[in-house]
């Protein structure tokens, strides 16, 4: 399988308190640039044949047996799905991962895969319950939407086909520009899902459902064991609690 590192957001935001590299991908923890853990993560999953990573040219160190190509980024997120998916021309399913996970392990990328292999879909993307969040990452703030079979955050691993995308390029912008905002997101799928989601009554189920409906594609959403996929460093406080537990060897040794 095809993977595809998200390495080309800008560190022009709150992370520049801590660190005064370029991008965001580039800012040290333990000694090693934050996407150095996401790649190790990858490389070591047999499930993971090739890997090409969206970013700046800075990071074409990590090129090797996996990581065929360091894809020059854009000025978005979305610029920079849009080049990798160019750059991979696959028609197979894609493994997407963002490069601000580095407690992410190779036992959590299994295990969402393992998962996903059980359940025919267009995309899979992964969540977590809160509870297995605060039991091993109490300190970490999330953002959270309490749904009928519990109370749940979003993941960084999103598994797709990349051609439920033709069609769908600007709704796919709007839904992660909303991603931490779950009531603006309900919103925009419809009254009803809002209603719902305000009396704790939606459930993911249905949430699959509406998203088919507008997409023309099959969704399913993975419940992850492993909060280190939920767990993405984009404020001080995010950075400081990885490198917190990368110091207890929570994640994946380089």
């Amino acid at each position: 399988m095809d993977a595809l590192i998200l390495a080309g957001a800008p560190n022009n935001k709150k992370l520049t308190a801590v660190s005064p590299e370029s991008y965001e991908a580039l800012i040290p923890l333990a000694g090693r640039p934050m996407v150095d853990f996401v790649v190790a993560a990858l490389t070591d999953s047999s499930a993971i044949s090739r890997i090409i990573i969206v970013g700046p040219e800075e990071l074409s160190y990590l090129k090797g047996e996996k990581v065929t190509a360091i894809v020059p980024c854009g000025e978005t997120l979305m610029d920079n799905l849009r080049r990798g998916l160019d750059a991979l021309q696959t028609e197979g399913l894609v493994l997407l991962a963002t490069a601000d996970i580095p407690l992410l392990t190779t036992a959590a990328v299994d295990d969402f895969l393992a998962q996903a292999q059980q359940y025919p879909a267009d995309f899979y993307y992964s969540i977590v319950e809160k509870g297995v969040g605060e039991a091993k990452y109490p300190e970490a703030k999330r953002t959270y939407v309490r749904l009928k079979e519990g109370t749940f955050t979003g993941g960084n691993l999103l598994l797709l086909n990349p051609r439920i995308l033709e069609q769908g390029w600007e709704w796919a912008e709007e839904m992660y520009r909303l991603r931490k905002e779950p009531l603006k997101m309900c919103r925009q799928l419809g009254f009803g899902l809002l209603v719902r989601l305000i009396l704790g009554q939606l459930t993911i189920t249905s949430l699959e459902q509406r998203f088919e409906q507008l997409l023309g594609a099959k969704g399913k959403a993975i419940i992850s064991p492993y909060p280190e996929v939920g767990i993405d460093v984009d404020k001080p406080a995010d950075y400081e609690l990885a490198v917190k537990y990368i110091g207890k060897g929570s994640s994946v040794a380089l």
